[in-house]
């Protein structure tokens, strides 16, 4: 990360703009996602800095097979849910035109269904993180918030924290406020309108899978449950705009 950009992260009065930041080119940004679809919930945000022509990369950690359910795929094993979990992400990469090749699927080992399914942390788990992360070298990573109730979110930060410990140069994190989030701090935000949350939600439905869930279990779509979130992000901040994606900054201790 250029010291310029990496001034504004550290320096900037909080809550700052991110459309307000000079982004560089070189500016290399990893999404650490624990699941499909965790890329998307911060999806005006990632096209806005692929506009900017920083390189963009993704780490899916678990196909998640448990978040399928039954009546969606036949047969309903764990592995037709996961095979569906990962090309749902895939046809969503492609709608956002992000490259194949900028996507892997981790393919983690997680714990039985009757236990949830979640991710578990053991060194072979975050020595496949880690080489993912470092094959990258990514200045910024985006992730979901580790004050969240999904353990599988948790985790990924618990993950991102040792990472950060490690690395060999500052890097900083952007922890993104979804609907599991419990409490994080607006430190940075990117304000949207309506024609980009109707992109977003198109983008937010190639998740089928999630959002028939949603519906079935909610009364309403994944769309209007992540951009719900967007909308009360904007008015805490208090803009004008109607959506805002909002995180908390988190630096490695060597910046």
């Amino acid at each position: 990360m250029t010291r310029s950009v990496l001034s504004v992260f550290q320096d900037a009065p909080r809550p700052f703009r991110l459309d307000g930041l000079e982004a560089t080119p070189g500016l290399r940004i990893l999404v650490l996602g624990p699941h499909p679809d965790d890329f998307d919930a911060a999806g005006v945000t990632l096209r806005f800095f692929r506009e900017q022509g920083c390189p963009l990369r993704l780490l899916v950690l678990s196909s998640s097979a448990n978040g399928v359910e039954d009546s969606f795929c036949s047969p309903p094993t764990p592995e037709v849910k996961a095979a569906c979990r990962e090309e749902e992400q895939r046809r969503s990469l492609r709608f956002f035109s992000l490259p194949a090749g900028a996507a892997e699927f981790l393919r983690l080992p997680v714990g039985p269904p009757e236990e949830g399914g979640y991710l578990l942390d053991h060194p072979g788990a975050f020595g496949a993180v880690k080489a993912g992360v470092q094959a990258f070298t990514p200045d910024l990573v985006l992730l979901p918030h580790g004050n969240d109730t999904n353990p599988d979110h948790r985790l990924a930060w618990l993950w991102w924290r040792r990472l950060a410990e490690e690395a060999g140069r500052p890097m900083a994190a952007l922890l993104i406020r979804d609907p599991k989030t419990i409490a994080s701090r607006d430190d940075a935000y990117l304000p949207f309108g309506e024609e980009e949350a109707a992109w977003k939600a198109e983008l937010l439905r190639f998740h089928l899978s999630q959002h028939r869930r949603n519906l079935n279990t909610r009364g309403y779509g994944f769309d209007d449950r992540i951009l719900g979130v967007n909308r009360t992000s904007a008015l805490r901040l208090g803009l004008t705009e109607p959506y805002a994606e909002a995180f908390e900054v988190e630096l490695s201790p060597r910046s």
